[in-house]
């Protein structure tokens, strides 16, 4: 996209994104977290990426305390915008620990990204792994040269697959609107900060709704 977008263009690029955030919130509970990211990006090959991160996610013990999480994924290019990939995770709180093996295929054209990304998540209070599928939609929008701020909207969906517990609720389980802006500080290290909303769907019981300020710090070698 070229850096001088006309302001109609862009309307129309975040009119998918807005339509899937207009979703009421009747009779759901809400909270406030706080989330941080670090993250490093190295180029192993002209098509293989290696991305590490850390995260310390803030809640509240209704929502099973702190949470610290770290993450190894490896993407390889096979055509032009198209990579797929995979990695491992490890999820850290108070009540349970979460192994996570996941695999994705990413889709980029100009400033939009869809991905899509298959888990298996093995908790220590399950006797078996729980299936998730993921879905999202992202749009980056530069705002200027390349020094200049861009800025992202993105909407994603979760579905569960099965239930690892008896409780465990299947089909579209969370979803995820975000929005804010990704700020270059140097030649490899940029900052982006994102409000996000996260709707969790809950059987019997009001929808949980957190509003999650959330900062990533992103180093590229």
């Amino acid at each position: 996209m070229h850096r001088h977008m006309r302001p109609h263009h862009i309307k129309g690029a975040l009119l998918p994104l807005a339509a899937a955030c207009a979703t009421p919130t009747a009779a759901a509970t809400e909270e406030s977290q706080a989330w941080i990211t670090e993250s490093l990006v190295v180029t192993a090959t002209p098509a293989d990426t290696i991305t590490l991160d850390l995260s310390q996610r803030f809640r509240r013990e209704s929502s099973n305390g702190e949470q610290q999480t770290a993450r190894i994924l490896i993407d390889h290019r096979i055509a032009r915008g198209v990579q797929i990939g995979g990695g491992i995770a490890f999820f850290h709180s108070e009540p349970e620990q979460e192994l996570r093996l996941f695999q994705q295929a990413t889709f980029t054209r100009g400033i939009f990204l869809a991905r899509t990304r298959m888990e298996q998540r093995f908790f220590d209070t399950a006797d078996r792994p729980s299936w998730r599928l993921r879905q999202r939609v992202q749009a980056s929008i530069p705002l200027g040269s390349s020094k200049a701020p861009t800025l992202i909207a993105a909407t994603e969906f979760f579905f569960h697959l099965n239930r690892a517990k008896p409780s465990d609720k299947t089909g579209l389980a969370v979803m995820r609107q975000q929005v804010g802006l990704r700020q270059p500080l140097g030649r490899s290290l940029d900052a982006q900060l994102l409000y996000m909303r996260q709707q969790t769907f809950r059987d019997n019981a009001p929808d949980a709704v957190a509003h999650i300020p959330w900062l990533t710090l992103s180093w590229k070698i």
